[in-house]
């Protein structure tokens, strides 16, 4: 299959036909003037040395040699291979906590980025084994679907951060969950779910989740990191450690007891993770105890570059060019030799060095370009609604060039698509810092405040709204975003309080008809022992029997309600 990588510059090749009407003029105006010398057929043969054929033929050498050029800078590319490979390993996907916790310093550098660089070495030891990567908090995403692609493994790996996540904590059971639904369907091999955490899980069923993985025949593996004594959080930027709501500095400690109950739960093994390599060895020895499966792998390699041979063929045309002259050498006359052309060889010799630094700096310009390309095949995944693909390509591009503005505000929209609306943020602040088309910023801005709007940080959605506008004043739909935004901030004080006096009111009136309640079934028990204390028939004993439970069903039910407030562990713990 051929292709050109950079088609635009094979509008270049209109110059052709532009240079040729330009020749055709100079030639019929070069015969007008020898005309008035005398006649055509006179003034021939007083140049018997002067070919009418070959000026024509070096002009055409010429043309040919500048489309070759063209040809050349568009990127002639041939492929591609599709091979399919045989691989024998296991399936692995690792969950990294990137909760606030992960920030503590009682591991070096801390314990994010020692399980950063535990991950980055699991990656370099597996060679025919497939990879997945999941963060969580809170709550969890996909970072990156199980693959055989290794390098990007390691770019979306070094990515991750704790701004990632809006909401903060530790789920480690919806991890595991959703771990056990990211395997492929392959049975027989090995699946192993790789847990990273310092094992501050404020949810709850995680032991439950790790039982349901074993079942399906998957190991939990839980790598605990971090201090048993605690270790304060620190706070990116600032120098300050994380308080709680009293004030008090937040100290983080690993809790082993339910690192190893999930872990015996999940059929795997708890390991500690301390500042050496001991946690390393004896993980890959656990993976080794899985059992492998040959797989089928389909590999699609990248397209060859072709344009050596359109630059070995240019200098060619050049080389002959230079070499046939205008007119016979008249010393040499008999061996057909040419003598000195008349028209000086200056403008051949400069289109030579101009051919031979571009194939020179062909090489360079391939690999400056990759980032387009993988714009491009970004763009066209996104197009098909395949967004996690679209995420690694534009995240490729930002590998080769990571200050390419439409591939971060792309890479914004990737996120967006699925819902890992925090990591679209920070994507699209990126965007607007590099950007310097005012239009383009403000579609990033402009994202930024719908993404605030839909969490309800109107506050935040009216500012980035504004900037929008003083980027581009005439987005209609940016300025009817921003009316609705305050609208809605005005709005929510409002029906904050009133749902909170509503609450209020109805709480008081169920407390006061439950006081009543039960003052009436106590002046009922009251009045049918006084009448019936030597003998209790049996409907007065369902009566009271019938009141008791509905008295225990309302204390349910408020106890059911008060569950049902909103909850408050982000406040709480935000870490």
């Amino acid at each position: 299959m051929f292709r050109f990588e950079d088609p635009l510059y094979l509008y270049l090749l209109l110059l052709i036909p532009v240079l040729a009407a330009i020749r055709f003029i100079t030639y019929r105006n070069q015969k007008k003037r020898l005309r008035k010398f005398g006649d055509p057929r006179l003034l021939k043969e007083l140049m018997p040395d002067v070919s009418h054929w070959r000026p024509g033929i070096k002009f055409w050498l010429l043309q040919a040699a500048l489309a070759l050029l063209v040809l050349m800078l568009a990127r002639p590319q041939m492929g591609t291979k599709i091979s399919h490979e045989k691989r024998t390993g296991i399936e692995t996907i690792i969950c990294v906590d990137i909760s606030n916790s992960m920030l503590a310093e009682d591991v070096s550098p801390s314990r994010l980025d020692r399980a950063k660089m535990m991950v980055e070495n699991l990656v370099d030891h597996f060679t025919d084994d497939k990879i997945g990567l999941i963060v969580f908090a809170g709550d969890a995403f996909i970072q990156l679907p199980i693959t055989s692609d290794y390098v990007s493994a390691k770019m979306f790996l070094s990515n991750i951060d704790p701004s990632m996540m809006a909401t903060q904590g530790t789920d480690v059971a919806r991890a595991v969950d959703m771990a056990t639904h990211s395997f492929t369907q392959e049975k027989g091999i090995g699946k192993a779910i790789i847990v990273i955490t310092d094992g501050e899980d404020h949810e709850g069923g995680a032991v439950e989740a790790a039982e349901a993985a074993k079942n399906a025949g998957m190991s939990v593996y839980m790598l605990g990191i971090g201090s048993t004594q605690g270790a304060p959080i620190p706070i990116p930027g600032t120098g300050d450690y994380m308080t709680d709501n009293t004030g008090q500095t937040v100290m983080t400690a690993l809790n082993e007891d339910m690192c190893k109950q999930i872990a015996a739960a999940g059929g795997g093994a708890y390991i500690h993770v301390e500042n050496n390599s001991n946690a390393q060895d004896l993980l890959d020895q656990e993976l080794d105890k899985l059992s492998k499966k040959e797989t089928q792998t389909t590999i699609y390699s990248d397209y060859d570059e072709q344009f050596q041979a359109f630059g070995i063929l240019a200098l060619l045309l050049l080389v002959i060019e230079v070499c046939l002259l205008e007119s016979k050498n008249p010393l040499m006359r008999r061996v057909s030799l040419f003598k000195k052309s008349e028209g000086s060889p200056q403008s051949r010799l400069i289109l030579l060095a101009v051919v031979a630094l571009a194939s020179s700096l062909a090489p360079l310009t391939t690999t400056a370009q990759n980032d387009r390309q993988y714009v491009r095949q970004g763009n066209k995944q996104f197009r098909s609604g395949d967004f996690p693909n679209a995420e690694v390509s534009y995240r490729k591009a930002l590998e080769a060039n990571d200050r390419n503005a439409q591939a971060l505000y792309n890479l914004g929209n990737a996120l967006m698509a699925q819902g890992k609306d925090s990591a679209a943020v920070v994507e699209y602040e990126k965007a607007a810092k590099v950007e310097s088309n005012e239009f383009r910023k403000s579609k990033a801005y402009h994202n930024m405040g719908v993404i605030c709007q839909r969490h309800r940080m109107f506050g935040e959605a009216i500012e980035a709204y504004k900037q929008s506008l003083r980027l581009n004043p005439h987005d209609d739909e940016t300025r009817y975003n921003l009316e609705l935004c305050k609208r809605q901030q005005k709005q929510q004080p409002q029906n904050q309080q009133n749902q909170n006096e509503g609450n209020d009111k109805k709480d008081q009136q169920k407390q006061q008809q439950d006081k009543q309640k039960q003052q009436q079934d106590k002046q009922k028990q009251q009045e049918q022992q006084k009448q019936q204390e030597p003998k209790m028939s049996k409907e007065n004993a369902e009566q009271l029997l019938n009141a008791a439970m509905q008295q225990e069903k309302q204390t349910q039910e408020r106890m059911k309600k008060a569950q049902q407030q909103p909850q408050r562990r982000n406040v709480q713990k935000n870490w």
